[in-house]
């Protein structure tokens, strides 16, 4: 039999090609027969670069402004023919802050401008830039004044880092920042949320309490206006696709003029996810937590639908669940295996491999026999 292995990461613990190795090995031990073709997948978060990187492209390292304000180091790819791949994650990323020190008021997503800056400085001409799995709700204004752009509240003076001061910016100055016009710019998107939705489906798991989450939706609310005003052109705040990175892709759609991606399908359109399964018997694919985000723009939601119109049967490993299994895409998948149902322990790829194992067994025992 031979198996397609298309996992997205396991949020902070294992990158999307860690995670296809674990499957695969767990895999084989229960079934070393079968042919295992390894397909590595993203929606824009964590792992972009590694699922996209191709050979000659090479991978740039500079210092920007993390999440907390605080220097981190941030890599983005740059290929000879001009494409650059930026990961949000990899200069906002929630993995990049301490769980008790995450709060969506105070983290900025500045690196993300500065990555983007320092991509286009390089002689991109084409840029994909992924958005998800960041630290912040700020709307994208750290990023906008990294690229450039003036944000200021009423006396003129400038706005502050963090999503808590959104609710004080007055106008915006488009400055020398870059646009679509000047180089093709995709924002790919891993949620379908809107900005007017952003800070209630997204604060808490960033650290925002409920007390934060109102103060951060009146300030996107204000932001939302600010851009309308400001930066026409734009899309709507109730666009799907705008709340990605805690408003990050509205902010940046608006300022650049590019047009928000669906990640997932971007992503496996150009590692070719479809041949892939055209030549596959059965697929697992796989995340870190199967929740009702999971049929929204993310991998997993993905890779069932592109797998049910092929006719494949789709099972999957999840490291955790947050939702029932009668939910839109957990109901369609044929089977399920949780790695780590109360969080990832000390050994996150061995936990994968067993998850898999068990999985394999059943597999072939259920779902392979047919009614």
């Amino acid at each position: 039999m031979r198996v397609l292995v298309a996992p997205d990461s396991f949020g902070g613990t294992l990158t999307p090609r860690e995670a296809a190795g674990a499957i695969a090995r767990g895999w084989g031990r229960a079934r070393p027969d079968d042919e295992l073709d390894l397909l590595p997948l993203s929606d824009g978060g964590e792992g972009l670069l590694e699922v996209l990187e191709r050979p000659g492209e090479v991978r740039r390292t500079l210092e920007v402004v993390g999440p907390l304000g605080t220097p981190v180091e941030a890599t983005f790819l740059l290929g000879p023919d001009g494409r650059a791949v930026v990961e949000s994650a990899a200069a906002a990323g929630l993995a990049l802050v301490e769980p008790a020190r995450r709060d969506p008021l105070v983290t900025t997503s500045w690196g993300v401008g500065q990555l983007i800056a320092a991509a286009l400085a390089a002689g991109s001409r084409h840029l994909l830039v992924g958005l998800g799995g960041s630290a912040t709700v700020d709307g994208g204004a750290g990023a906008l004044s990294a690229l450039g752009l003036r944000l200021r509240v009423e006396d003129g003076s400038g706005l502050k880092i963090g999503g808590g001061e959104l609710g004080r910016v007055a106008r915006i100055e488009r400055g020398s920042a870059p646009t679509a016009v000047d180089v093709t710019i995709e924002l790919l998107v891993d949620v379908t949320t809107p900005l007017t939705e952003a800070a209630v489906r997204f604060g808490p798991q960033k650290g925002a309490d409920p007390a934060a989450v109102s103060i951060l939706t009146e300030g996107l609310a204000r932001w939302a206006a600010v851009v309308a005003r400001d930066l026409p052109g734009g899309p709507e705040a109730t666009a799907p696709g705008t709340g990605a990175a805690g408003g990050l892709g509205h902010g940046l759609a608006a300022a650049l003029g590019a047009p928000l991606v669906p990640g997932a399908a971007r992503v496996a359109e150009l590692v070719g996810l479809d041949p892939a399964l055209a030549a596959a018997d059965v697929v697992v694919t796989g995340e870190g937590r199967l929740d009702a985000t999971s049929a929204e723009g993310k991998v997993l939601g993905h890779v069932v639908a592109r797998a049910r119109a092929s006719g494949r049967p789709v099972v999957a490993v999840v490291g955790s669940l947050g939702t029932r299994l009668d939910g839109p895409h957990p109901g369609r998948l044929d089977d399920l295996e949780v790695s780590a149902p109360d969080g990832p322990g000390q050994g996150p790829i061995e936990e994968v491999e067993a998850a898999a194992e068990r999985l394999a067994r059943r597999v072939g025992e259920h779902v392979l026999a047919g009614p």
